[in-house]
């Protein structure tokens, strides 16, 4: 413990503060990238799972029941490992890109059908009759109206992104993780353990910390609403 309280621990911290910054910021551009591909995942099969068509369903269900049945990690080692061997290494960055893109989007895809399906059956019929697609029936009218359903979870689930940026510490990443254990293994700077994750840990904290009390706060207000909204029909109906 005694480099927990070392202040020539805590002013190597200080002096290198530059490695911290940079895994920080090479953490949420990966995340930020990640997360543009995850929504796009979780939208397109999203749409699939909510669709008329089996095949379309069976397709969607099959990518989001083996993406969460299988860890991150797993598929972050194989699209570095297996496909380097294979002579086509995407690198560690388009790594990290897509295996955190493709493993958020699976459950980006049930947020956002779970948020689909909780539009009443009426709105679909009521766009139907107005000759909606599909497509612009779930654009124009169905969407809008579960945009307050998803954002909650959809937050939630960035959070869970953001941490899993860390799992690029398998493949020799330059995330924040990967970096401090660099910091603390290296020539000049090692030996601040204690002090170099609590940083790391400290900075994790900062950024998920306002995302998930905000999800939280949303999901709490959104529930007030719809036990208010109830309440209001019951006593219109007495």
């Amino acid at each position: 413990m005694s480099g927990l309280f070392s202040a020539r621990a805590w002013n190597k911290i200080w002096l290198y503060r530059n490695t911290f910054l940079l895994g920080l910021a090479n953490t949420l551009k990966t995340a930020v990238v990640a997360l543009f591909i995850a929504l796009f995942l979780g939208i397109v099969f999203g749409l699939m799972a909510t669709s008329n068509k089996k095949i379309l369903k069976a397709i969607s269900r099959v990518y989001v029941e083996v993406i969460q049945n299988t860890p991150v990690l797993l598929q972050m080692c194989f699209l570095y490992y297996a496909l380097a061997f294979s002579g086509h290494s995407p690198g560690i960055f388009v790594t990290g890109f897509l295996a955190l893109g493709v493993y958020t989007g699976a459950y980006m895809a049930e947020v956002i059908r779970a948020g689909i399906e909780a539009v009443p059956k009426g709105q679909f019929e009521a766009a139907q009759a107005q000759g909606f697609s599909y497509i612009g029936m779930m654009f124009y009218i169905i969407i809008p109206q579960s945009i307050k359903i998803i954002l909650p979870p959809m937050t939630n689930t960035i959070v869970n992104m953001i941490k899993n940026t860390s799992c690029l510490y398998i493949v020799g990443g330059a995330d924040l993780l990967s970096l401090t254990y660099s910091f603390v293994t290296g020539e000049n700077t090692g030996g601040s353990y204690a002090p170099a994750y609590i940083v790391c840990g400290l900075i994790f904290f900062v950024i998920c910390f306002p995302l998930s009390t905000i999800a939280s706060a949303w999901e709490n207000s959104l529930k007030k609403r719809e036990r208010k909204a109830t309440l209001n029909v019951g006593a219109t109906e007495a």
